[in-house]
């Protein structure tokens, strides 16, 4: 099965709330394809649309804590690779403990799907790290904030989100 990719712009029900009003900040920007909701997980995906892993990015949230203070942050790595999450990251953020955060808060605070979060439309106070891989990449698939549907944006426009930190913080998976 092929994807029918088309301006993100012009399908804002295939976005979550917060994705379609950072996507209208970037018009032109990032592209949107629908998909069966039930292949929205990453090796799903890749394997039934024909699109390769090292094409696609995940985001994934992190709580990290240091002083009984909890702070997020958004990780984007190649499908590839692992975030490494209590060194690189950890260390990044200046906390004395970094974990992904619980799937339910992850969804309650970016107001997105599981299995759909993306670095666009996060809350605006969040750092958003993305690897040196995912930056330098022409085009990568990601999550829409909805599982029904993936996002089609340039590594560059990634890195360059308000927020948005290029460092090298994934090894290979």
């Amino acid at each position: 099965m092929t994807l029918h990719w088309v301006p993100a712009t012009e399908r804002a029900d295939l976005l979550a709330d917060p994705v379609a009003r950072a996507v209208r900040e970037l018009p032109g920007l990032a592209e949107v394809a629908e998909i069966d909701p039930e292949l929205a997980d990453t090796a799903a995906f890749c394997e039934r649309y024909g699109v390769g892993m090292d094409e696609s990015a995940n985001c994934v949230v992190v709580a990290a804590r240091r002083g009984g203070e909890t702070r997020y942050a958004a990780c984007m790595v190649l499908a590839t690779m692992r975030v490494d999450v209590n060194g690189v990251v950890r260390k990044h953020l200046e906390a004395r403990k970094a974990s992904f955060a619980p799937m339910a808060e992850a969804v309650e605070l970016t107001g997105m799907e599981y299995g759909g979060i993306t670095p666009l439309g996060l809350p605006a106070d969040w750092p958003i790290l993305v690897d040196a891989r995912v930056a330098e990449h022409p085009r990568v698939v990601v999550g829409s904030g909805l599982r029904r549907s993936k996002l089609a944006v340039a590594g560059s426009t990634l890195a360059g989100l308000k927020g948005a930190e290029v460092l090298a913080l994934a090894n290979d998976a």
